[in-house]
């Protein structure tokens, strides 16, 4: 079934406008968009696209949103609550999710139960409640697709894979981020201007510190156990600089499956989409003849903890990951303040897997709490 009507959760985002001009081109109607508290570009993006429902969390911004589209028939509402009535919206039959951090976990969780097609680009949703997520969408029947460029890499490669016992390995690439190559004692004078100069893609501000450190990374890992139901040891990472290929995956006769495309979201955007087809997309085909020599190197997960910490929470596993994203999502807003340094990040996400107690098969009001309770470590301990 492809998309036909929309909500997009988060569309005044870097994922959420790519997402828009993928729709544009289509023609997909759009029922819902909602943000946290951009009302100039909501506002912009109501009038362009007129959705049903218009959403902001921040409930000030809302009520401002609200006096601009006056007028109009578009609804606004306002509060963390309302993200879920645009996710559930009947209109709807495709729900794209990629608003920042946590937020992102009960609308999906509601959209889910509503047995639409997510498109999935909010990493926190799998990382700190993937097993949860994944049994709802089994039991409500719901389609997940990945928007991520790795994971829609991974779930192009397998689909030319009959049978998942197939599968040896998964292994994501990473571009190893503006600091790839440097050690520690450099690292510690990074500042957060030099972080977010990501050398491949143009992202947000937390996810780009993400790729600094290789948290990123170290989220897919726990991501894609959760998508294709495989152990920890069998994901894997490498650095691909290029961003050419997007992700492998390795089969038990040792054959590798790739896919390769230009650096751009739009594609894996539209294929959430439009899957089982594929249309003609505004990303540029890759030119091979141009892309240059494509390398690979092995992370350093001693210049770079945040990725061998992820493993570690994924080892432990119940509130773990919770706590290692809740950890890291305030820590990088920190270091976003210039309140901690490079690797104040690590040294704070460490620090709350060691003190935050660990419950083996939470409640969803658990994993908030594990959320709430690792945010709480990082700022105590400032």
């Amino acid at each position: 079934m492809k998309t036909k009507t929309i909500s997009i959760l988060g569309s005044t985002g870097s994922i959420g406008r790519q997402t828009l001009d993928v729709v544009d081109g289509l023609g997909i109607q759009v029922a819902a968009l909602a943000a946290h508290s951009g009302v100039s570009r909501l506002e912009e993006q109501c009038r362009r696209f007129r959705p049903k429902l218009a959403v902001l969390a921040d409930e000030t911004a809302a009520a401002d949103l609200k006096v601009r589209l006056a007028g109009t028939e578009t609804k606004v509402l306002g509060g963390a609550d309302a993200l879920c009535e645009a996710a559930t919206l009947p209109e709807a039959d495709t729900v794209l999710s990629s608003v920042v951090g946590m937020a992102g976990l009960k609308p999906t969780l509601a959209a889910i139960r509503e047995r639409k097609r997510i498109a999935l680009a909010n990493k926190e949703t799998l990382v700190c409640a993937g097993e949860l997520v994944m049994t709802e969408a089994a039991r409500y029947g719901a389609e997940l697709l990945p928007v991520d460029s790795e994971h829609s890499a991974i779930f192009q490669c397998l689909m030319g894979v009959r049978d998942r016992a197939q599968v040896r390995r998964l292994i994501l690439t990473a571009s190893g981020g503006p600091f790839f190559g440097m050690k520690t004692e450099d690292l510690r004078k990074v500042t957060r201007v030099e972080a977010l100069r990501h050398p491949n893609w143009t992202m947000g501000p937390k996810i780009t510190v993400d790729c600094a450190t290789l948290m990123n990374k170290g989220l897919e890992v726990i991501e894609a156990m959760r998508l294709y139901a495989l152990p920890l040891e069998q994901v894997d990472v490498v650095v691909h600089r290029q961003s050419v290929i997007h992700s492998m995956v390795e089969l038990q006769d040792g054959a590798v499956m790739a896919q390769l495309g230009a650096p751009d979201m739009r594609l894996p955007i539209q294929l959430a989409l439009t899957y089982p087809d594929r249309l003609p997309s505004p990303a540029p085909a890759l030119d091979l003849l141009d892309c240059g020599p494509l390398t690979f190197d092995p992370p350093d997960e001693q210049a770079f903890p945040c990725l061998a910490l992820a493993r570690r929470a994924a080892k432990l596993g119940g509130t773990a990951c919770a706590v290692l994203n809740g950890a890291n999502e305030a820590a990088v807003a920190l270091f976003l303040e210039d309140r901690l340094d490079f690797y104040g990040i690590s040294d704070a996400v460490a620090r709350a897997l060691d003190d935050t107690p660990r419950i083996a098969a939470p409640s969803l009001e658990q994993l908030l709490e594990a959320d709430r309770a690792a945010r709480e470590s990082v700022y105590s301990n400032l």
